[in-house]
């Protein structure tokens, strides 16, 4: 992570070394999810990162713009429910980084808080459901005011883990996993696992 803030290097950055993590996991979210799910998570997080790849050199400097593009490709590459719900917290991000070529570390907390109003939208789905929102909620209150890139990381890392560990003994209320009913309980949910992934990846 960059001391100068999110920028488009950052971005390029932070998308390389989550793709690389998502090689690496993707059996392990694959068979996460078929507990739960349809079991393509891990398939939707490879297809959608390599895609992102493909897609760094023609990222604009306008942090904005760039978010927004990669919010195109995660939606034309992944038909997913969790594919689509982080194109939609990508473009509000967009929306906040619009015109500028670097976005100060302290508006990460916020620019997380657009993201979970626009998938909470998206999706129905509302914080205590046991999601993905879940966990991006953790991670914007415990960086909120976080300047400095390693106190970022650590944050967000733990706010995850802690996350995890306060949910996995609840039902899950959203997707497929809520048919799973009492089920759910005790399993950690894939797409907060995923998330967790993708913080360390840039730890």
């Amino acid at each position: 992570m960059s001391e100068q803030g999110l920028t488009t290097v950052a971005l390029r950055e932070g998308i390389r070394r989550i793709a690389a993590r998502m090689e690496q996991e993707a059996e392990a979210l694959n068979a996460l999810d078929g507990a739960l799910g349809d079991g393509d998570l891990g398939v939707t997080m490879v297809r959608g990162t390599r895609s992102l790849l493909e897609e760094l050199p023609n990222l604009p400097e306008d942090v904005g713009m760039a978010l927004l593009r990669c919010a195109q490709v995660f939606t034309r590459v992944s038909g997913s429910t969790y594919g689509t719900l982080l194109a939609t917290g990508l473009m509000a991000g967009a929306r906040r980084a619009k015109g500028r070529t670097s976005l100060p570390w302290t508006e990460l907390s916020p620019l997380l808080g657009d993201a979970i109003t626009a998938m909470a939208a998206r999706a129905r789905s509302q914080l205590g459901d046991k999601t993905v929102l879940d966990a991006i909620e953790a991670v914007r209150v415990a960086t909120a005011g976080l300047d400095a890139p390693a106190a970022l990381a650590e944050a967000a890392d733990g706010a995850v883990a802690e996350a995890l560990a306060r949910f996995r003994d609840q039902p899950a209320k959203q997707g497929r996993a809520r048919i799973f009913g009492e089920k759910s309980i005790g399993r950690d949910d894939p797409g907060m696992v995923a998330f967790h992934r993708m913080v360390q990846a840039l730890r």
